[in-house]
């Protein structure tokens, strides 16, 4: 496995601000890389976040080889849609928590990973072998992961110029006004509440559309497709908000309960995933099920059967047009 990242600098950038862009991690994830003295400049070691590159530099990143650590004993199990030497395409289970942080008890995506015996990318670092892109815990569905360093910054790359693509199902109320919903918003921490991220002009950058698919029984929820041009945290939670809407079960952006029935777990699913093989550059697609308690609600809430076109993903995608 290739630890050893080389990159030139094309223009001036702060060397935490470069690597976050280049590595598609965070700036504090970079920071504490550059904390590890395994990030040089033009052949010398650099431990400063803040050192000013010039262009034409050299940047050559050794990432740490990952600690052996005891995963947490797993009591579930994942979904397997596609498999290679390169990548893994999963379904995660709602309630299953993507990577560890000190806040996380209980076994995440990575720990069941370890336990399988996937080979992963170390690129993210220990607590998130292999992770591209994440799901929030109460949120399933299709996820690509990395097992490799070069399959990992090939996919990254495409979230940011936008050649892999996600479609979510939600369930949401009220229902929207176009059939066809378009928002613009940057997103950054809510001031008021800090598990809450929120629209706000000091934020980065969000694109969000919202198409309509079906209307429930009752004609108070819908059921609609989200497709997103950017990949904030909570994005499609705090763009309906944005709206005065929220998703069904959302117990943190959502508003009354009343009415909702037994739900157990928030209603959106990451459905479809689009993106460019890193090996064979072939465009590949894949669709994750709704799991048995979604499926359920929407069968029972709204007009729909699990063999609908609503379920087709050349239909959803048409949505968008």
């Amino acid at each position: 496995m290739n630890n050893k990242l080389e990159f030139l600098c094309s223009e001036p950038f702060r060397l935490d601000l470069f690597l976050a862009k280049e590595l598609d991690q965070t700036r504090s994830q970079t920071a504490q890389l550059i904390k590890q003295e395994v990030v040089s400049v033009d052949g010398k070691i650099v431990n400063r976040a803040g050192v000013k590159l010039k262009v034409g530099q050299s940047i050559v990143v050794v990432l740490p080889q990952p600690k052996q650590t005891e995963p947490l004993e797993v009591d579930f199990d994942v979904e397997i849609l596609y498999e290679d030497e390169d990548l893994l395409v999963i379904n995660k289970p709602t309630g299953v928590t993507v990577h560890g942080a000190p806040s996380v008890k209980d076994a995440t995506l990575v720990d069941w990973l370890k336990h399988k015996g996937v080979r992963l990318s170390t690129i993210s670092g220990e607590e998130r072998h292999g992770i591209v892109h994440r799901l929030d815990k109460g949120t399933s569905g299709v996820m690509v992961v990395a097992k490799n360093n070069e399959s990992h910054e090939f996919l990254s790359q495409q979230l940011q110029d936008k050649s892999m693509g996600r479609y979510y199902l939600a369930v949401i109320t009220p229902k929207l006004k176009e059939n066809l919903t378009i928002v613009e918003c940057s997103i950054a921490r809510s001031s008021a509440n800090r598990l809450k991220m929120g629209c706000n002009e000091s934020g980065k950058y969000a694109k969000s559309a919202f198409a309509h698919l079906a209307l429930s029984n009752d004609e108070t929820k819908q059921l609609i497709a989200c497709k997103l041009f950017t990949g904030r945290t909570h994005q499609i939670r705090v763009h309906l908000e944005s709206m005065s809407r929220h998703i069904i079960g959302d117990h943190l952006y959502g508003g009354t309960t009343k009415g909702e029935g037994n739900v157990n777990r928030i209603m959106l699913h990451a459905y479809s995933i689009y993106f460019i093989h890193p090996k064979t550059k072939k465009m590949m697609q894949f669709q994750a099920p709704l799991d048995k308690e979604m499926l359920a609600y929407v069968e029972e809430k709204f007009q729909v059967e699990r063999d609908s076109e609503i379920f087709n993903s050349e239909f959803i995608t048409h949505c968008f047009h």
